[in-house]
């Protein structure tokens, strides 16, 4: 998966300027990233806080393990 120039407390950064009333076009000039790319920020960790966002990082990373795991043990390579 391909690594983002933002991490996540940048992005919520972003979206707070956007909340208290910078517009998305200029937002997105200023940061050098696409409108498709704030929209999809913007639905992903709109309204959260830095600790949220840090937290659903740790659950993803933890749901990825163990899918890996349950595959391991589908295939029988354990």
């Amino acid at each position: 998966m391909k690594r983002s120039r933002y991490t996540e407390e940048q992005i919520i950064g972003i979206l707070k300027q956007h909340q208290a009333g910078l517009g998305a076009k200029d937002l997105c000039r200023k940061h050098g990233i696409s409108d498709a790319t704030f929209y999809k920020w913007r639905s992903k960790y709109g309204g959260m806080e830095v600790n949220e966002a840090q937290r659903l990082r740790g659950l993803e990373d933890e749901n990825r393990r163990l899918k890996h795991l349950v595959a391991d043990l589908s295939l029988g390579t354990c």
